[in-house]
This record gives structure tokens, sequence and C-alpha cells, in this order.
């Protein structure tokens, strides 16, 4: 089975799809497969991996994502018959259509991830270009798609809502799972409530330090650690001085931002802290989650991310996209004792290693693969077809 993955940037200090689309491959890799993933070359520094082939920038704008030279790519390597399948991770930029260009005029099947583009917030959001590129390309383009795949019931809920009537695989991301010692890390003198990710509007940060500000005085033992960066490929989008002005309006005083973190940095700041919280409008799947809970602590996700199952194993709380559904829950939370956050966070962990072990996801995403390859007249369980 010889596949090509195609994604826009793999950086050291991978996160979101720079990390799963490349541990996606990994698995892959340990399947048996012939795995090559073509991304841009956006920036320096994206490590060594002997499966990776990186691209140069086109002329144009960067937001544009244009590069001839992995279009070229594209096309010889289906063209040689050789390809099985071509899977493109993310959309709304010209590296995104290439591989459908490119699959079109061989025999390569052809698989999308919307890694979240096709949700009703990111439909809703975004510049005029993003609404002139998809009737005249985008859409098009995912007309010719074999089969998508969604990493959570939600996302496959986005497809079948704008009438793309392809099969659908859902299958979640992977995670890792960090080694714990088992006598933990040394007692805080402070609880942390902990937010890790990019810092963008569409992560519910206002309503965080709103909840917050009814909180700080509630809980005096514990402290907000923001930890991310508002940068992108395109350079800062000056959200953070905007959370920074909200802190100041507020008067909060126990709100840190400490910068994007990453290994084992990444980590420690998980392991340490007591509650994980996401609020955010929009995810496909949030690989913050995952990680926090890979590492015992329990986590508050909003409604905009597709993690019910925090309730259904007592290892976290699921809550409306609101401050005052934030503040209920992290006053909960908050108030728990220490060994029942513990007890929640082993719970989590165990439901990790159990559900989302790379080598699962990526035997998964195989059977697909082996599926739309003609090796299997049956769908594979993971396959939707309606």
């Amino acid at each position: 089975m010889n596949v090509i993955h195609v994604v826009p940037s793999v950086t050291e200090e991978a996160s979101g799809p720079s990390y799963s689309v490349t541990r996606l491959c990994e698995s892959l890799c340990r399947q048996g497969a012939v795995v090559t993933l073509a991304a841009l070359d956006w920036t320096p520094g994206a490590g060594y991996r002997p499966y990776l082939k990186t691209f140069p920038l086109g002329w144009g704008p960067r937001a544009l994502g244009r590069s001839p030279r992995m279009n070229r790519w594209l096309h010889e390597r289906v063209a040689t018959g050789t390809i099985g399948i071509v899977h493109n991770h993310g959309m709304w930029q010209m590296n995104s259509l290439y591989p459908a260009w490119a699959a079109r005029r061989g025999k390569a099947k052809y698989v999308v991830s919307p890694r979240g583009a096709l949700s009703q917030w990111a439909m809703k959001s975004g510049s005029l270009a993003k609404w002139a590129l998809w009737p005249m390309l985008q859409r098009p383009a995912l007309a010719h798609v074999a089969c998508f795949h969604a990493t959570s019931e939600s996302e496959y809920d986005d497809i079948r809502r704008l009438r793309f009537r392809q099969p659908v695989a859902i299958v979640p991301n992977g995670v890792d799972m960090p080694e714990i010692s088992s006598e933990g890390p040394p007692p805080p003198r402070e609880k942390t409530l902990l937010f890790l990710g990019r810092l963008h509007k569409k992560k519910g940060l206002d309503l965080l330090l709103k909840a917050w500000a009814q909180l700080e005085t509630a809980f005096p033992e514990w402290r907000l650690l923001i930890v991310g960066s508002d940068s992108g490929y395109h350079g800062s989008t000056g959200y953070l001085e905007s959370l920074k002005g909200m802190v100041r309006e507020l008067d909060l005083t126990r709100v840190s931002f400490v910068g994007a973190l990453y290994g084992e940095e990444k980590w420690d700041a998980y392991r340490r802290a007591s509650l994980f919280v996401l609020p955010t409008h929009s995810e496909n799947f949030a690989m913050t989650v995952a990680e926090s809970l890979s590492v015992g602590t329990p986590t508050v996700v909003s409604r905009g991310a597709p993690w019910s199952g925090l309730t259904d194993h007592h290892a976290g709380w699921w809550v409306d996209i609101s401050v005052d559904g934030l503040l209920r829950a992290l006053a909960d939370g908050m108030s728990l004792p220490t060994s029942h956050l513990d007890a929640m966070g082993r719970r989590g962990r165990e439901w990790m290693a159990r559900d989302y072990s790379w080598d699962g996801v990526g035997g998964q995403m195989m059977d697909v693969y082996r599926w739309l390859d003609g090796d299997s007249n049956r769908a594979p369980d993971c396959v939707c077809i309606d």
C-alpha cells in the first residue's frame, strides 16, 4: 500500500495537524504501508523524518499556500500508477487542492480529513477569499473525494450537513502516553487551572476570563495559567494583547501568560495542573484534551469540542459554550478535594490508553485504505455509508 499524505506544515514544535498527521504516518508505517508526507516548507526546523518531503512556497501571499513544485510532484507520482491513496488534511489553501487535481487524473483514491474546516463556526468565519474559494475551487475538489475522514461524530455531522454523500470513516486522533512517576510531581503551593493551546478567538478565552473574574475571589488558592501563542503561519494576530487588556479591565490578579511550551515543558504543565480547561467554540477533535487526560489531569471542555465521553468516563465536565456553563463546572471542579480530582485523572488516563492508541488508530485507517483499494468488499465498521 503506497500512500501520500498532504499537510500544510510540519515543524519540530508540532501541534494540531502537524502533530496528529505525523503520528498517523508513523503508525501507518508500522502497519506496513509505504508513506510519504508532503508538506510546505513554511519554516526551517521540521526535523528529519524518513517519510517527509517538503516543498518551497511559490510567489504570492503565504496564506495562499501556493507551491508549483508540490503540485507538479503530486501529478508525477500519481501518474505512475503506483500510488493507491492520496490523503489530504485541511482546506482553504492551494496545497489542499493539488491532491484533488492529481488524484482526479490518476487512479489513486482521494481521501480528505477536513480537520475542523467544515464546522459551522469555521464556515461562518474567515476572509472574503474563503467565500470566493469555496464555490469556485474548494467544493468542486471535494466532489471527487472517495472517502472523508472525520475525527469525531460531530465532524461527520458537519460533512453531511453540507450534503456530501460519500462514505465517511470516523477515526479519532491518537495520543501519546507519557510516563508518569509513581511518586507524582511535588504538591504545588497553588492549584492551577490550565489552558494550553493557540491563542485565537475561537478558543473562547474571553468567556474563560469572564468566568474567572467570578471565581478568583472564591478560590484564593487557585491560579489561571494560559499557555500558548497568538502567532501562526502569518505572524501574530494581536489576540494576546486583547486578552491582556481584558485581564486589566476585569482587574484580575492571578492570571499568568507564559507563551508557548513544547516537549517536556509542555507535558510538565499538564502534569502540574489540577484542572485543564478548553472553552472553545469549535474543534474537530482537540488534541489538548487528549493530552491532558493522558497524563491524568481532569478537564472542563465546552460543547464546541466532541468530548461528551468525559461525563461517561467520569473524567471531567462537558459544558455549554457560555460563561455560566464554565462557571458552574469550574466551581464544581475547584471545590473537589485533590483525591477526587486524582481519581478522575486516573480514569481519564485509562480511557486514553484503551481507546486512543496510535497503533489502534493506524490499524483502523489501514482497513479503510485496503477497502478503498479493493482488497475487501465489506466496509470497515468505522465507515458510515448512508
